[in-house]
């Protein structure tokens, strides 16, 4: 039985989420979705149940009108949520078939579910048959690529796998005096805030989130879960990051990285990221990730991004959007 969410649900869907799902993480949780302003997004989610027992969650929005469901655009990816239990072959026959008879009934001419790599899910296994149901029921496939470092056998000269290039601006920044810090105060955060500004305005844009919301995940809605990092070259702090921490201190995530464009002379890109590389591995976490480095779910690849990124010696992850179309019944 598949149950529209409701606001009273959102305690039962984030500790389902967050305790019994294979693959949700706290993107997933109604109390991440709610920083958004209420009407920013039609929500659309939904509640698979077996009898009392919620076996499955689908956080979801609608647009066009009510002709397209997207996996909910209050967070990087969402995509169907699965529990343990449930996450077989009975139960992906049961979830999938619930789904798209669902989908089928509503006025949805399409839906484009945004799952994440399991590097992001708090299970140790695979789980590819998710995967691999959604090409059993049709759906189609778009990929985005992203980069990782494993942590947990990386060598003590891993400096030295890195390309040249990156070598030599190391050298030249570790000569420059930079100073790297964990950032603590609000005011730090918008020092950050305004270096991030000023990277963004090479692509002509502005952040996803505005300082007001970063200072709510800091010291209400994702204490635990967020930090910042700064690089300083004397007083002044030149560039920075701010970070996720992802299933409990298994990926350490860098949501934004970013540096000012009137500082690159010294090299304070390559010096954050092997201060972060050391800052993960301190905290005790077992992957860092440096996010993707392809647009439009996949469709355009950054190659200068990935490029810089397989610079540090990294691994590749992949995200994965799943489309499904209505049949033309008159075709």
């Amino acid at each position: 039985m598949i149950v529209p969410y409701r606001k009273e649900y959102a305690e039962q869907w984030d500790e389902f989420v967050l305790r019994e799902s294979i693959n949700g993480n706290f993107l997933q949780t109604r109390n991440f979705y709610s920083y958004h302003p209420i009407g920013r997004f039609q929500d659309a989610s939904l509640m698979f149940f077996k009898e009392e027992e919620l076996i499955a969650v689908l956080p979801a929005n609608m647009v066009d009108e009510g002709r397209v469901l997207l996996a909910h655009q209050g967070s990087t990816f969402g995509g169907l949520v699965v529990g343990r239990k449930y996450a077989n072959t009975n139960g992906y026959n049961l979830i999938f078939n619930e789904m798209v008879n669902y989908f089928q009934k509503q006025s949805y001419e399409k839906v484009e579910l945004r799952m994440h790599s399991n590097l992001y899910s708090p299970s140790k296994r695979s789980n590819e048959l998710l995967d691999y149901y959604f090409q059993l029921f049709n759906f189609d496939v778009r990929s985005e690529i992203g980069f990782f470092i494993d942590l947990r056998n990386l060598p003590e000269n891993y400096i030295s796998d890195f390309e040249k290039l990156k070598k030599r601006k190391l050298n030249r920044a570790n000569k420059q005096g930079l100073a790297f810090r964990k950032l603590i105060s609000d005011e730090d955060v918008r020092e950050f805030y305004l270096v991030l500004v000023d990277n963004m305005k090479k692509f002509d844009t502005v952040p996803v989130h505005s300082l007001d919301e970063l200072l709510d995940f800091k010291n209400n809605r994702l204490t635990e879960i967020v930090s910042f990092y700064g690089v300083y070259h004397g007083a002044e702090m030149i560039a920075g990051s701010m970070v996720f921490n992802f299933c409990d201190k298994k990926v350490f995530h860098t949501q934004y990285l970013a540096s000012r464009q009137d500082s690159l002379e010294y090299c304070p890109n390559e010096y954050l990221y092997v201060q972060l590389i050391e800052a993960a591995k301190s905290e005790g976490y077992e992957y860092l990730s440096y996010g993707t480095a392809s647009l439009n779910h996949g469709v355009v690849y950054n190659e200068s991004l990935g490029r810089f990124k397989e610079g540090f010696n990294t691994d590749t992850y992949v995200n994965r959007c799943y489309i499904w179309q209505k049949e033309d019944k008159n075709a």
